[in-house]
């Protein structure tokens, strides 16, 4: 039988004794899917928890069966796979330590044909340690269209009800045959994005160019675009607008922007927030712009690179110009992108979740 919000049963129970221990572990896992589909699932313990470790599977992060265990393995063995043919819907996955303690964990990137970034902002730990980012709640991404059939049938299967598009104004999305979803467009205009490309087209770009150019683009985002971003992260306040989806062209530098602020408002360490930006590296195919680079001279294909890629010095310029205007992170959620405290709470509790323990 489906134990619907099991999770949080088991979270709600305390025993004395033997059934809790002074000390919590801590565990730390990773998801991903191999090169045929299957589901690597990874983890480790501190201290180490030695016992029988059971996997669970389910299609959405709230449910899962607790009588069908898939997978059984040693704690030391710190790895376990998931072999399946299904390649539409997303798999989340619950780790029973001796029916103890409970960790869950999803594949962050969600495979898609057309959709450049897809990925999850689950599973981030607050600054103490204390609690993570829901699995399922909120997801980024690049541009929606063209859409495969079969990238369809996957974005509804993740029951996205708000849809934040952060495109250029005159870069509207399509009505969505996927879902019944709500969209709201807060256009987010790149400056000189045409003196750009003509320059790349030109041959007249010079090595320098891309990142002045991006390092500009970035600031305009603190200095010319708080008031739709703030629109934006208004949202967020709203249980009944989950699952959300942030894009814009390719979900890398305003959902890349809009996502570190919100992962602030929830207290995810500036590393972790660093990592998660940098981590776009990993799921822009830059060959589908082979094509469009291909033939330009060695300048204008380091821009290129450098245009589709996610740069540290760029996130860290975020960080320095906030901090250098506003005196730091928290007084320019407050002042520049107007989130009371109370806001911010709301989000937590919305968005935040305390580890599972029995």
């Amino acid at each position: 039988m489906i134990l619907k919000q099991t999770l949080l049963f088991i979270a709600s129970i305390l025993t004395l004794g033997a059934c809790v221990t002074k000390h919590k572990p801590e565990i730390r896992s990773i998801c991903y899917r191999d090169d045929i589909g299957n589901y690597i699932v990874k983890w480790e313990t501190d201290p180490n928890i030695h016992g029988v470790i059971k996997l669970f599977v389910s299609n959405s992060p709230d449910e899962f069966d607790l009588s069908r265990p898939v997978g059984y393995a040693n704690n030391a063995d710190g790895i376990m796979k998931y072999i399946t043919r299904d390649n539409i819907t997303r798999k989340y996955f619950l780790l029973s330590f001796n029916d103890k303690y409970y960790h869950k964990v999803g594949a962050r990137a969600i495979n898609m044909d057309q959709i450049q970034n897809m990925r999850d902002i689950g599973g981030y730990k607050t600054t103490d340690a204390q609690k993570s980012t829901d699995w399922g709640k909120v997801y980024r991404s690049g541009k929606l269209y063209p859409l495969s059939n079969k990238d369809s049938i996957r974005l509804n299967s993740l029951g996205i009800r708000t849809i934040i598009n952060l495109c250029n104004e005159d870069d509207k999305i399509p009505e969505q045959s996927f879902c019944s979803c709500q969209t709201y467009t807060f256009p987010i205009n790149i400056r000189n994005k045409e003196v750009i490309i003509e320059k790349l087209l030109s041959g007249r770009i010079r090595k320098g160019d891309g990142l002045l150019y991006m390092q500009d683009t970035y600031l305009d985002f603190i200095s010319e675009h708080n008031n739709q971003f703030a629109e934006a992260l208004k949202l967020f306040l709203d249980e009944d607008n989950y699952p959300i989806l942030i894009n814009s062209e390719m979900g890398k530098d305003r959902v890349g922007f809009l996502t570190a602020m919100l992962l602030s408002a929830l207290n995810i360490p500036e590393e972790t927030i660093k990592k998660d930006y940098l981590e776009t590296n990993e799921y822009i195919d830059i060959s589908q712009v082979a094509d469009y680079a291909h033939g330009l001279n060695s300048d204008a294909q380091e821009t290129v690179t450098l245009l589709l890629s996610a740069n540290e010095a760029l996130i860290d310029l975020i960080y320095a110009q906030i901090k250098k205007q506003y005196g730091s992170v928290d007084a320019y959620l407050a002042d520049g992108l107007q989130l009371t405290a109370k806001e911010r709470d709301t989000l937590k509790d919305i968005l935040l979740r305390e580890p599972l323990y029995q």
